[in-house]
């Protein structure tokens, strides 16, 4: 299996993930998720906590520290005697093991968790890259999932499936990166696609902002929006002058807002450099209404689930690519209350680009669609090389402007193989894949 799973922001892409685990699982397999942050992947934990108490699930540290208590011998993955003892929930066993695996795990707790994933007794494993590490070795590696794989690198998401051989892939995203959406539409891989929100979603408004009195009414509307009782988010850009950082711009922001817009809000700040003791308090007092408007870099761009922030104001918007302001726009809207995202653009008029992917975030809220025209302004990148955008190798033919012509190839290149799979009676096209692919068909038949 090689699936692309699409789906919006909050439309349940973790839920089929945990279902295909349990199904690995449940074969005597073992399952993995990848996210690229630790506030991500903390969130999955708790999903999957949530999600997995009903069953007999559980945490395998707590799980070892309590055999360690009793003195009772390590064991092996619990799933691996289902056939003979099926445990139920009550007999002191729990059905499915999980851990966490990420920078924050140190110590003997990391050590523990590295030693049960390599001996299997730990069934699912959530983690950021620190999963790909060569420390890392699984028992039986089944299923690799990678959530919001835009924000990996190639050879971090290939590096997760070769721990388990021939592992299945579930990819998840809400807005594939160009060469996702070529590989898809070359057949690579099969498309999944979570078309419907949860009951009670409302649609996300989205505008943008070239003007002060356009500014000014922006404002006014965060002013509303927490005098109704809501929250805002308030994104900031890197700005390239001189050694001018990223945090640097937040805090900048951070203070003009507290002392000339919003004096009489409750302000917090994050970014990147704090602690991450620090920054999951600021994002608890957050969650817990006990600040109104929060001021970050792109570190609340996956993993923050607040359903009370209606507003999302993103300061030089022209700066960020589609999938980052897709990904950011899906902070909000997560509520029963109606949502606002305002895309501040200082784009010069003749920056064409950057005013047409501002234009599409106002265009559709659809992630296809906006992969379409990511595709179309950035291109689709190499096929046989790890570009991920730009010029693509085609010589003739762009994946955005000749679909009808790769969906034809796509079908007879489909059917020449179930036809003949190792192309014995086709000696001469073997011989130019041979010819032109040599170097590269391994990392083809990896993807």
């Amino acid at each position: 299996m090689n699936v692309l799973l699409q789906g919006d922001v909050g439309s349940g892409k973790t839920l089929v993930a945990l279902h295909a685990a349990l199904i690995a699982i449940g074969s005597g397999h073992q399952a993995a998720i990848m996210a690229p942050t630790e506030v991500l992947a903390g969130q999955h934990l708790r999903s999957v906590q949530a999600l997995l108490a009903g069953m007999g699930g559980a945490p395998f540290l707590d799980v070892a520290g309590a055999r360690r208590a009793a003195g009772a011998p390590a064991q092996g993955s619990l799933l691996d005697q289902l056939d003979q003892q099926p445990p139920v929930q009550g007999d002191g066993e729990p059905s499915v093991t999980y851990a966490l695996l990420t920078g924050a795990v140190t110590g003997k707790d990391r050590q523990r968790v590295i030693d049960a994933v390599a001996d299997g007794s730990v069934d699912l494993v959530i983690g950021t890259h620190a999963l790909v590490q060569e420390a890392v070795t699984f028992a039986d590696l089944s299923l690799a999932v990678v959530d919001e794989q835009h924000r990996f690198g190639l050879h971090q998401r290939t590096a997760l499936q070769r721990k388990g051989g021939e592992a299945d892939v579930l990819i998840m995203t809400a807005t594939p990166i160009p060469r996702t959406l070529a590989l898809t539409y070359y057949g690579d891989l099969d498309v999944v696609v979570l078309d419907e929100l949860p009951k009670g979603r409302q649609p996300i408004t989205t505008r943008t902002v070239r003007s002060a009195a356009q500014r000014d009414a922006a404002y006014e509307l965060v002013r509303d929006e927490v005098a109704a009782g809501r929250q805002a988010f308030v994104v900031c850009a890197a700005i390239d002058e001189g050694n001018r950082t990223q945090a640097k711009a937040a805090e900048t922001e951070a203070e003009r807002l507290a002392t000339e817009v919003f004096p009489d809000l409750r302000l917090e700040l994050l970014h990147g450099r704090m602690r991450p003791k620090e920054k999951e308090a600021i994002m608890e007092r957050f969650r817990a209404g006990e600040s109104d408007l929060l001021i970050s870099t792109t570190v609340i761009e996956v993993g923050v689930d607040v359903p009370n922030a209606t507003v999302m104001l993103i300061e030089n918007a022209e700066r960020f690519g589609l999938a980052q302001l897709h990904q950011l726009r899906g902070r909000i809207g997560r509520g029963e209350h109606p949502s606002t995202c305002v895309l501040f653009d200082e784009s010069d008029d003749d920056n064409a680009e950057a005013r047409a992917r501002v234009d599409a975030m106002i265009r559709t809220t659809d992630g296809f669609e906006l992969a379409d025209e990511d595709l179309r302004l950035r291109g689709e990148g190499t096929l046989f090389d790890t570009r991920q955008s730009g010029m693509p190798d085609l010589r003739l033919a762009r994946l955005a402007d000749d679909m009808p012509l790769v969906a034809r190839a796509r079908a007879r290149a489909f059917a020449l193989i179930d036809d003949d799979p190792a192309l014995e009676r086709h000696p001469g096209l073997l011989d130019e894949l041979r010819h032109r692919f040599e170097r590269s068909i391994d990392w083809l038949f990896r993807s």
